[in-house]
């Protein structure tokens, strides 16, 4: 083989024919792959590009410090969120190769609207996909208890919305009680999804028969949120056998996780203010059963109360009649006492004899000579023997 050329010789033609081929900048669109910003200011990226075959495409990439303030600042006041892996890029560039490091792209301008109007794309795709499998109906069909008690959260355990989620919930005034348990997960990037639907699964596997799951998360950048608008987490959501409530702090818009979810607010201090409220609502309704019962039971002692009173009434009227009557008979009984008491006679003239015991004598028939009487006069008495008895044929009047 007598002809060749050396890899120098190659790598500069290249390097002519890439810069010829691209004298001008051009937009690109690509993935983050990888990104890092060095101490001297340069921001060096890895820009790639995948379908659901793999890896299609990679290049290094580089920001010189010179530009990456101004873009990086530029993205961010757009998208909410800073440079970083995982999210799709429009970047115009300007197209470069060197003789040792090969080609590389050198961005000098980003469009942050196309990121964020590719994660709005991906979301309605999402939600399509969801409605013709019928999947985002299902979280609603299932109800929540009258008192909710146990509860599944699900979030990171240092995140200042969970701290603020426990203190509303759990500090309240009225002294509701609530049984918070924590299942860990990371909330945000591109592991988050397949994270927090581990936790769905050990929340299943603990055997606890909770009221409710809560997704907590403490806010953040469109782009930090984006996990929450992932297929396969939304499905897990609404397939799950337990009421699945979301709160993932986000102030603008939603996510597909709210429009799968049981329900959806935007704070986890909202969420914790909607358990308070059921539970208060319920408590406010067995209140006025408390109250309803303490009426009835007022009215049903007034009524036995009254009840009383009329058969005490009938009692007394009852006993002042046979009072009345039994005054009626003693006074009858008086009076005959009266005309019979033997002052009484004496008064009127007449005298009584008595025997020696003391009973009045009716009758000469049984006395006889001897016998000891008492003859009992108005003024005295006078005590006597008797000498002799004489009966006649009528009959004596006495007894």
């Amino acid at each position: 083989m007598s002809e060749y050329i050396d890899l120098y010789t190659l790598q500069a033609m290249l390097k002519d024919g890439v810069e010829d081929l691209f004298p001008e900048s051009v937009w690109v669109k690509a993935e983050i792959s990888a990104v890092s910003v060095k101490t001297n200011g340069h921001c060096y990226l890895e820009l790639s590009q995948s379908d659901e075959r793999g890896l299609l495409a990679r290049t290094r990439a580089v920001i010189w410090r010179s530009s990456y303030t101004t873009i990086s600042r530029y993205f961010a006041s757009v998208t909410g969120s800073a440079l970083k892996e995982g999210i799709n890029v429009l970047v115009r560039v300007r197209v470069s190769f060197h003789e040792v490091y090969g080609m590389s792209l050198v961005i000098d301008d980003i469009n942050p609207e196309f990121t964020v109007g590719e994660r709005e794309l991906q979301k309605k795709q999402t939600l399509e996909r969801l409605e013709k499998e019928g999947l985002i109906g299902l979280q609603k069909e299932l109800a929540l208890p009258d008192l909710p008690y146990y509860l599944a959260v699900i979030t990171a355990e240092t995140a200042a919305g969970y701290g603020d989620f426990r203190r509303h919930l759990l500090e309240n005034e009225y002294g509701f009680a609530y049984q918070l348990d924590l299942y860990e997960a990371t909330m945000q990037g591109n592991a988050a999804p397949s994270s927090i639907m581990e936790a769905l699964e050990a929340i299943e596997a603990s055997g606890t028969r909770y009221d409710a799951v809560l997704i907590l998360r403490g806010g953040g950048s469109e782009l930090d949120l984006a996990c929450f608008d992932d297929y396969a987490l939304a499905a897990a959501v609404a397939r799950y056998h337990v009421p699945v409530f979301s709160a993932i702090g986000h102030d603008r818009d939603f996510h597909v996780l709210d429009v799968v979810s049981n329900t959806f607010v935007k704070t986890p201090t909202a969420l914790a203010d909607l358990f308070l409220e059921c539970t208060a609502a319920e408590d406010e309704r067995i209140s006025s059963y408390e109250s309803r019962l303490r009426l009835a039971f007022v009215n049903r002692i007034a009524a036995l109360s009254a009840g009383l009173d009329k058969v005490m009434t009938m009692v007394r009227n009852s006993a002042a009649r046979r009072l009345d009557s039994a005054e009626s008979r003693l006074q009858l009984l008086e009076t005959k006492i009266s005309a019979t008491d033997p002052r009484n006679v004496l008064k009127r003239g007449f005298s009584l004899i008595l025997d020696e015991r003391g009973v009045r004598l009716g009758s000469a028939s049984a006395r006889k000579a001897g016998d000891r009487l008492t003859v009992m006069m108005p003024d005295g008495r006078i005590s006597c023997t008797v000498d002799g008895v004489e009966v006649t044929k009528e009959k004596s009047i006495g007894n």
